[in-house]
């Protein structure tokens, strides 16, 4: 008996045409709270840190700090494989579900911390890291549940709209932290818990179990190399951040090097074991499939690229432009999150289109001419002057985000679709898994190639400038030979930064004209701005080579390849679609492809 009108089949299972559009809504609410919780703290800081009673600028905290900023990426990026493969055993749904109970748990503990000075923070990281865990399987899974409830003909249009809820977090929540913490710090993280409780109780009731399983034995062996790994891998990269002895940077910390050669080393164990083991963690046979390989490789190059930009252009504006056109250093932090909203309007505008064109023109097209368009926006960024013309900057802004909203949705699509369906939730752990990692490895690399730049080039304009301003020789060259990272922070946290780097005692005895000088909106946004501009022009060069690489990739991808059936793919075209032979066999040892013709699409 065949299905009625109301009803559709996907994964084996019948049921109401409504429900996808529950799937996607659910799912989109999921991905955009656990986002906007990316960068929400970053605007935020100053706030939160003063409602604990805690100095972010104090020494010793520089370690503390870069752990409540990105503590919560670092658990996200670490998790997001091993609940995928959990997710494909025990159920996407069912672990979204526990995913948005832990989320919303760890929003309460953070919007309720009590402890006050390192208590507090070690408790606020300890926070975020629970709030990270629950993002994982958010995250994990959203883009797994949706490729099983939408046909393959709406995928683009479904990942497109969740795309957009994921870029759309990340930068809407740099303008809710700004508001938000004003009021009260605790808000910030109390905002959620609202929405975590209507969304695991909707999830409960109205997400359904219609994928396909995949019950094996858990990878022991296999998870802990992996996670362990990339958790070193991470925690090197964090720390590589932090000035060391007397170099600007921690690349040559003992701890620095040690986390990198173990991360790189479990890894490397990893891809061994997997190789080997009866029910691996992820089937690295995957990678045979060029659809796969290439869209998860243009995702990370994609990632690497834009990674760093908001810590950049947050900078940016917030140490040297805004302060140049009159806003007070502790007034950059919104206005600088208001400032990036064309990056964000590009992405809505363009995403929503590109995912509903993929499904009738495949990804290659929309994917390829995405990451073009992010290059061309980084090289125009690297032709303003550091006090530029807004509205330039805006439509620069614009042109990158509507570049990243071409790639992203028919780039997932692909991915999700080139894979058999009961690997679809580790398949979403691995994606987004390389998305997140190449956003942390991101801001490591840019942050190295700024400081590196500053190291050689600011501390003789800063001496000058700062003697020339009246501060003591001796001082001044002190000061100077400061690591710029604390400058950069400063800016960062909406601090300005020379009433931070010189000391109050100092200060306080110099000709009020000076002292006015030295803590007005020009002095150190005109000090720092032309070796910063240049540095930064190098990232934005960087950042523009890394999309065009990432476009190579996108065009080697073939045509749009859908593999809707276990064991067997389909390759859909533009103009016509027609089924393949089978690409290999699932059995319980694993994935085998078989080189037959169908297994790359031509």
């Amino acid at each position: 008996m065949g299905l009625s009108t109301t009803e559709t089949a996907i994964g084996g299972k019948a049921r109401s045409p409504h429900y996808k559009w529950i799937a996607l809504s659910n799912t989109t609410l999921g991905v955009l709270m656990s986002t906007i919780n990316g960068t929400v703290v970053m605007i935020s800081l100053p706030f939160i840190f003063n409602g604990i009673h805690v100095d972010p600028l104090a020494p010793g905290q520089t370690g503390l700090l870069l752990w409540v900023l990105m503590g919560y990426q670092l658990a996200m990026t670490v998790l997001l494989v091993t609940f995928g493969r959990l997710s494909d055993s025990l159920g996407r749904v069912r672990l979204y579900n526990l995913g948005f109970l832990v989320f919303t748990i760890g929003s309460i503990l953070l919007s309720i911390t009590w402890g006050r000075g390192l208590d507090g923070e070690l408790q606020l990281i300890i926070f975020r890291v629970i709030q990270g865990f629950g993002g994982a399987f958010l995250f994990a899974n959203s883009a797994a549940i949706l490729t099983d409830a939408f046909p393959p003909n709406q995928r683009g249009f479904a990942l497109g709209v969740n795309g957009i809820a994921s870029i759309f977090g990340d930068i809407i929540g740099l303008f809710l932290g700004g508001v938000l913490a004003a009021v009260d710090w605790r808000l910030v993280f109390l905002v959620s818990v609202p929405f975590g409780i209507f969304g695991t109780i909707w999830a409960f009731i109205a997400l359904k179990e219609v994928g396909e399983r995949d019950p094996q034995p858990i990878d022991l062996w296999g998870n802990v190399t992996f996670g362990v790994g990339l958790t070193a891998l991470m925690v090197a990269l964090t720390y590589s951040l932090m000035p060391y002895g007397h170099q600007a940077m921690g690349w040559s910390n003992p701890m620095v090097i040690g986390c990198a050669a173990a991360g790189v080393l479990l890894l490397v164990a990893f891809v061994f074991i997997e190789l080997r083991v009866q029910a691996p963690m992820f089937h690295l046979s995957l990678f045979k499939v060029r659809p796969f390989t290439t869209g998860t490789v243009s995702n990370l190059l994609m990632s690497l690229a834009r990674g760093g930009l908001q810590f950049m252009l947050i900078i940016w504006l917030q140490g040297i432009w805004l302060p140049l056109h009159g806003v007070r250093f502790e007034d950059t932090p919104l206005q600088a999150g208001l400032d990036l909203l064309p990056m964000m309007i590009g992405f809505v505008v363009a995403g929503p289109i590109a995912g509903s064109l993929s499904d009738r023109m495949g990804a290659r097209p929309l994917a390829t001419a995405g990451t073009l368009f992010a290059a061309a926006g980084f090289v125009l960024l690297a032709t303003l002057p550091y006090n530029f013309n807004f509205w330039i900057f805006a439509v620069y802004l614009f042109i990158q985000g509507a570049g990243m909203g071409l790639f992203a949705a028919p780039n997932n699509s692909a991915v999700m679709n080139s894979v058999p369906a009961r690997y679809r939730g580790v398949t979403s752990g691995m994606n987004s898994t390389f998305g997140r990692a190449g956003m942390t490895m991101s801001m490591a690399i840019f942050f190295s190639m700024v400081i590196a730049g500053l190291v050689s080039s600011l501390p003789p304009a800063m001496s000058a400038q700062l003697t020339q301003a009246g501060v003591p020789a001796n001082v001044a060259n002190r000061i100077a030979q400061l690591p710029p990272l604390d400058a950069l922070f400063s800016a960062l946290l909406g601090y300005n930064p020379m009433a931070q780097l010189i000391p109050s005692d100092v200060l306080s005895q110099l000709p009020q004209q000076a002292q006015q000088t030295l803590l007005g909106g020009h002095f150190f946004p005109e000090m720092i701005a032309p070796p910063f501009i240049s540095s930064l022009h190098m990232v934005f060069y960087m950042a523009a080579g890394l999309c065009v690489v990432a476009a190579v990739c996108s065009l080697l991808r073939g045509k749009r390849y859908v593999w809707d059936e276990p064991g067997q793919m389909q390759q859909t075209s533009a103009t016509g679609s027609g089924a393949l032979p089978a690409a290999g066999a699932v059995s319980s040892q694993g994935l085998h492809l078989v080189p037959n013709g169908g297994s790359e699409e031509r």
